[in-house]
């Protein structure tokens, strides 16, 4: 990869937390002149995550190597990746370093995914079957929450997670087509890992944070046949909208689940 020129910052109505508040000369870019400089080493950070610099599951450079080639204090570029770790974008593992967010982790994997089984414990192990992959042109819904131009492709998928061999999850999956170039059904169904780590392995499309939204929702006919629950039996539709660095939107997701053996699980602080 090219070497990339990192810009020095300058601070104007802004401080340096941890280095009593001295500024660095030179040229920053207008938007960040006024931000705290942690804030803006925050910001360079997610740009280098973003062009991938860094892959997933890679560390990234030392404290020290990083207030070096930003030119401010480890304090500042500490107070950042704290930010970043908290935000899960980077993980820190004591004695090793930091790394960056990956959903290869066994322990992440379906950190998106929030059910738990009634009776307590950890989930049955989980299978995905993919039911359907097409190409076609955005629905206008879709273009605008994934912020498409009119007329531009997507990606929709129908796929099938079952836990124990009990059907449970139908979701229905759109994404950009420009961003997911090449992906196909055979693809699919010969990926053997979670479907984010897929994204983020095949086409380096890292997922980050999700909004939902829910409801009760009759059973329809052929959602009962999928899922294998009588028709009107009452679903949890799960409508989610995920998005990867800058805040982009990249996935919007439709989800049909069975709680008959499961609940939705959430933390409210």
């Amino acid at each position: 990869m090219p070497a990339y020129r990192y810009p020095r910052l300058v601070l104007r109505h802004a401080h340096d937390e941890s280095s009593g508040g001295s500024g660095v000369a030179t040229a920053a870019p207008a938007q960040a002149a006024f931000s705290p400089l942690y804030r803006q080493i925050k910001t360079l950070l997610v740009q280098s995550l973003d062009r991938g610099e860094w892959k997933p599951g890679e560390a990234i450079p030392s404290e020290l190597e990083l207030a070096s080639r930003f030119q401010v204090s480890q304090g500042t570029v500490r107070k950042a990746i704290d930010e970043l770790a908290a935000e899960n974008m980077l993980v820190r593992r004591q004695g090793k370093g930091t790394f960056v967010s990956t959903h290869n982790e066994a322990r992440v994997r379906y950190r998106f995914l929030r059910l738990a089984p009634d009776e307590g414990g950890e989930p049955a192990p989980a299978s995905s079957r993919v039911l359907d992959c097409r190409r076609l042109r955005a629905p206008q819904e879709v273009a605008r929450v994934l912020d498409l131009r009119a007329g531009e492709s997507v990606v929709q998928i129908r796929r099938l997670l079952a836990f124990g061999d009990v059907p449970t999850v139908l979701d229905d999956i759109w994404l950009s087509g420009a961003l997911f170039r090449g992906l196909t059904l055979e693809r699919l169904v010969r990926n053997e890992l979670p479907l984010y780590a897929f994204f983020e392995t095949a086409f380096g499309v890292s997922m980050l944070r999700a909004d939902e939204k829910l409801r009760a929702v009759p059973a329809n006919p052929e959602a009962a046949a999928i899922l294998e629950v009588p028709e009107h039996t009452p679903l949890l539709h799960v409508d989610r909208l995920s998005y990867t660095y800058g805040g982009r939107p990249v996935e919007m997701r439709r989800g049909l689940y069975r709680t008959d053996r499961h609940h939705y699980r959430t933390s409210v602080n």
